[in-house]
């Protein structure tokens, strides 16, 4: 667990509305398996249902509980694309950064796929805004959507002139807008919870608070908790940034972003109906985003601070509301703040995913960046298709170059935090 998270993991909306089933057995003693999955996020459960349904025996290991990391707490908005599309095509060309697109596309069929198959009631809602703050954001906005209408001939986008913004979202605040009718937002814990019965039911073995502390390698590797170890043909490492020093030239490519939400008492039912058309998700195009929703029960879910520095920001709820009513003051000013939560998700220094091997049999899979409801579950599937002998879709991804933060462990986090007061800075122009 990081510095700083322990206090807020508790108190999270999507915690207080589930019923979580008996915790599963901690790894004890040695067990065998043709797959050790380490991460019980969607990651690993998408990539365990895949191998599977292949005929692997898969084991999964989670060292809190399932669904107690990102996957578990993030903002529930399921997008299409990635957080950099542009570094991707910088690196693998226009062609191929149009099969890194599909992949993502895919990804939302995934979800409906498995909402339906496995019945995970999670409040899924299509529909997804992106909103531009000011006439300069609103070009910006404007031109990416041309060009990416050009390369990837998506065809749920709509573009939303100035004078029509009032029509999608009760407020002032935004110039114009991009809404996708295919993307839209969940429950993610729900979500999370219905992957790992799902996962089960094929017949998959998660043993929780089993956090791994070594991996032999070999050609029959092990994989080691204090208890226990499962000795397997392949592994994925699907644990992000809670792997911590367990492989270190993984952990120096990404660094942990905390990231903060907010949910308020249900508004009055007429008011929440009024607020965004068609209850999608919104975010803002600034480079430090917010990015809010309304849950089935009608309270407004509003994430937005976000630290770079692993220390959760002061006076959370206060500073959380204020950016709401920015942009809806016609909210309740002393309506009720309910649930502050947050949490840690893994950022690479290009926002492009990396995916690969640390050794022939030994799988990886980090760096969503913000990005993970959609591509961590195809993720995951990505990796069963490799093991399986058909990577062609993984090592697309394998091909993409990531860098260390410069700077260590101890000299990585004031260099970002110093890089994001520039972007700060720029969002306010």
């Amino acid at each position: 667990m990081l510095a700083s998270e322990e206090a807020l993991t508790s108190q999270s909306y999507y915690a207080a509305s589930v019923r979580r089933p008996p915790a599963a057995p901690s790894l004890a003693g040695a067990e065998r398996a043709d797959v050790c999955v380490v991460g019980g996020g969607y990651a690993g459960l998408s990539a365990a249902i895949e191998l599977a349904r292949r005929g692997h025996s898969v084991i999964v290991l989670e060292g809190e509980r399932v669904g107690w990391g990102a996957s578990g707490r993030n903002g529930g908005q399921a997008l299409v694309g990635h957080a950099s599309d542009d570094a991707i095509e910088q690196q693998l060309g226009a062609a191929d950064a149009k099969r890194a697109w599909n992949v993502t596309v895919e990804g939302l069929d995934l979800i409906r796929a498995r909402i339906a198959e496995f019945g995970i009631d999670c409040d899924f809602v299509p529909g997804y805004l992106s909103l531009a703050v000011g006439e300069r954001k609103a070009r910006a906005l404007r031109q990416w959507f041309e060009t990416a209408q050009r390369d990837y001939a998506y065809p749920h986008w709509r573009w939303i002139d100035h004078a029509d913004v009032g029509n999608w979202i009760a407020s002032s605040r935004f110039h114009a807008g991009l809404h996708d009718s295919h993307s839209g937002h969940l429950h993610p814990l729900k979500y999370c919870l219905g992957l790992a019965q799902a996962a089960r039911a094929c017949g998959v073995r998660i043993f929780e608070h089993s956090r791994v502390t070594a991996i032999e390698r070999g050609a029959a590797a092990r994989v080691k908790t204090v208890a226990g170890e499962v000795r397997c043909d392949f592994v994925l490492l699907a644990g992000n940034v809670y792997l911590g020093d367990l492989v270190p030239k993984l952990e120096s490519r990404i660094m942990p972003v905390g990231t903060y939400i907010v949910g308020t008492a249900p508004l009055p039912e007429a008011q929440a109906a009024s607020l965004i058309r068609d209850r999608a998700a919104v975010c803002d195009t600034n480079f430090v985003l917010d990015y809010f929703r309304l849950s089935r029960d009608n309270r407004m879910l509003y994430g937005g601070r976000v630290s770079y520095s692993t220390v959760t920001p002061p006076n959370l709820a206060q500073s959380m509301k204020a950016r709401m009513r920015r942009v809806f003051p016609q909210i309740d000013p002393d309506i009720a703040i309910e649930y502050q939560w947050g949490g840690f998700v893994d950022i690479t220094m290009n926002r492009a995913p990396d995916f690969g091997r640390v050794e022939p049999n030994i799988y990886y899979l980090q760096g969503f960046s913000g990005h993970g409801v959609v591509l961590a579950g195809m993720a995951g599937k990505l990796v069963a298709d490799a093991i399986a002998g058909q990577a062609s879709r993984f090592d697309l991804y394998a091909r993409l170059s990531h860098h260390p933060f410069p700077g260590g462990r101890l000299l990585r986090t004031p260099a970002l935090v110093l890089g994001m007061l520039y972007y700060r800075l720029r969002d306010l122009l």
